[in-house]
């Protein structure tokens, strides 16, 4: 797997190909001519007959030298490919990045949490909540984050990442009764990140480190999977307090650092409540995450 491959321009055709593959002629209500295709799933002329667009300017789009692209193009083949809300975000997003990628300004050595950040982390008391930085660095996080996921201040700081703690971590198969869909929400973050970012080395090395290591990563990054990101549901069997069942929601920071706050919570009165408390009542101490 060639991770120097960071092309957005390569990045839509991949996308778009690996989301018609998907779909066949019956599934949307088009005839199947011929009981032998050359390829899975629909062809790029059948995709640009269903979102009324030219099969010159979908072959272009494809190959990555679409220019102008509009907001109606892209909703006609996001509808067209039964694409969903989150992969029609990132459609969008790769589209954009095609033409500003290389205006982006660099990034920091090193991301930083504001201090008021973390203070408002340490005042979440039992809810366990976390900072992440664009590349899925872990960045800051509270006492209950640490009891509910583990202790991420004992590792060293260049493990500190989300997606290496899934793929990399064998507690992290023990923990999550989901794994499979961390798994592809790891792997559909740092395709996010890659697509506005594409000679960052750093996620470069992360992604070749994943690549080479892990058979699950190689498996589900081939797969251009991009789940949605902004809340839904962790499962997880805890080693102390059993099984527990999350709700989470991921809010993008407003200060343009490009970091994000995850939030985990369980209703009032359900048994997860109940076993946070007992969590917070056998005591979790504060983690001294990087400054």
């Amino acid at each position: 797997m060639n991770v120097r491959a960071f092309d957005p321009h390569a990045e839509i055709g991949a996308f778009l190909r690996t989301r018609r593959a998907r779909l066949s002629p019956r599934d949307v209500g088009l005839p199947e001519y011929g009981r032998y295709r050359r390829v899975p799933g629909l062809r790029r002329e059948e995709l640009a007959q269903l979102a009324g667009v030219s099969m010159a300017y979908l072959t272009r789009l494809e190959q990555g030298r679409g220019h102008n692209v509009s907001a109606e193009v892209l909703g006609a083949l996001s509808r067209a490919l039964r694409l969903t809300a989150a992969e029609h975000e990132h459609l969008t997003q790769l589209v954009k990045c095609h033409r500003t990628n290389r205006h982006a300004p660099p990034l920091p050595a090193r991301e930083r949490v504001r201090p008021a950040l973390r203070r408002m982390l340490t005042a979440m008391d039992g809810v366990p909540a976390y900072v992440t930085g664009w590349r899925s660095d872990l960045l800051a996080w509270n006492a209950m984050a640490a009891a509910v996921f583990g202790d991420w201040d004992r590792l060293p700081p260049g493990e500190r990442n989300w997606a290496r703690i899934v793929f990399l971590s064998p507690d992290s198969r023990r923990l999550f009764t989901d794994w499979e869909t961390q798994a592809t929400g790891a792997v559909g973050a740092l395709r996010r990140h890659a697509s506005c970012r594409p000679d960052d080395p750093r996620l470069l090395s992360l992604v070749a480190e994943l690549a080479t290591r892990s058979e699950d990563f190689r498996r589900l990054w081939s797969r251009h999977d991009v789940p949605e990101h902004h809340h839904g549901t962790t499962r997880l069997q805890h080693p102390l307090a059993g099984a527990l069942t999350l709700s989470y929601e991921t809010l993008q920071l407003p200060d343009g650092s490009e970091q994000t706050l995850t939030i985990h919570h369980a209703p009032p009165s359900s048994p997860t409540s109940d076993s946070l408390r007992l969590l917070t009542s056998w005591g979790t101490r504060t983690p001294t995450s990087p400054t």
